[in-house]
């Protein structure tokens, strides 16, 4: 059972386990079509029986931090369409006879804050800014379901890379017409994974005995400027126009351009590389040739 199946990743990851030979039940807000199943978590509902039969819960609800400004409201939107809904599927599972073995609830490298250039593994230290201390609510709304029995995964997911949205989706246009260029210094960490490589790493860990946190970023992090030029190849286009923190702020405002763009995170999937999983795309090079050349 997936929630939040419509969006970008949701989407991908019901084709994927669909096309590996899993039955996908989406759980829904609107009034359940044919295979699927509703809840209600505006109003914290969920009838227990949504989870009869299901053997893996997966949890991709939240509204876009990268959306719009961040405003005390949109904050609070962000805060609680994460922790409410997590709470509300792992209380649901925790108080049932008959429970699902395994929960993966998606969360986000955005848990280490601006680390620099420190390589960053699932043991490091959360960081100290807005979005850093969501993810940590967020993850610690699926213990619940942990403390219950439940093998509990939580993902730590990088920039997804996918020409259909996310982030390509902002840096296409500016890119193909040769005005793209680095983010201030470019000396900030990215740490990115093909849409691809996440769906199999979700699929990998439903699978797998793998529990608690696991970060999904490709192996080999990269600069923004690295990362710029590794696009401006694959598009065979300049890339020297560099744009500086102070026209972003005013545009998308300061605090979520500097969680969008200029924070720092080099995140390594330890967790994932040791436990057996590999890479389709773990370079840059690979991963924007793949990408382009699928969605363009």
């Amino acid at each position: 059972m997936v929630s939040g199946s419509s969006g970008l990743l949701g989407t991908a990851l019901r084709s994927h386990l669909t096309a590996t030979g899993h039955e996908v039940v989406p759980l829904v807000r609107r009034p359940a079509g044919a295979g699927e199943r509703r809840w209600d978590p505006d109003r914290g509902t969920v009838d227990p029986a949504v989870f009869d039969g299901i053997d893996a819960v997966v949890n991709l609800n939240g509204v876009g931090i990268g959306d719009r400004r961040l405003t005390p409201g949109r904050k609070r939107a962000i805060l609680e369409s994460r922790v409410g809904t997590t709470t509300l599927l792992a209380a649901g599972m925790a108080g049932r006879p008959e429970r699902p073995a395994v929960f993966v609830s998606q969360s986000a490298i955005g848990y280490y804050g601006d680390a620099g250039d420190a390589v960053l593994t699932e043991s490091s230290p959360p960081g100290s800014d807005f979005v850093a201390d969501v993810v940590r609510q967020w993850e610690e709304a699926s213990r619940p379901a942990a403390a219950a029995g439940v093998r509990t995964v939580t993902t730590r997911t990088g920039l997804v890379l996918t020409g259909k949205g996310g982030l390509m989706g902002r840096l296409l246009l500016p890119f193909r017409l040769g005005i793209g260029g680095r983010l201030g210094s470019g000396g900030q960490w990215w740490s990115w994974v093909t849409i691809d490589d996440w769906v199999r790493a979700v699929s990998h860990v439903m699978a797998s005995d793998v529990e608690g946190t696991v970060n999904v970023t490709a192996p080999q992090p990269v600069t923004n400027a690295e990362f710029t030029a590794a696009l401006g190849r694959a598009l065979h286009r300049p890339t020297v126009i560099p744009l500086p923190r102070w026209a972003l702020g005013v545009v998308l405002g300061f605090e979520r351009a500097d969680s969008l763009a200029f924070s720092s995170a080099r995140v390594i999937p330890a967790r994932l590389t040791a436990d057996g999983f590999g890479f389709t795309h773990p370079d840059i090079d690979t991963a924007l040739g793949t990408v382009l050349k699928r969605f363009s």
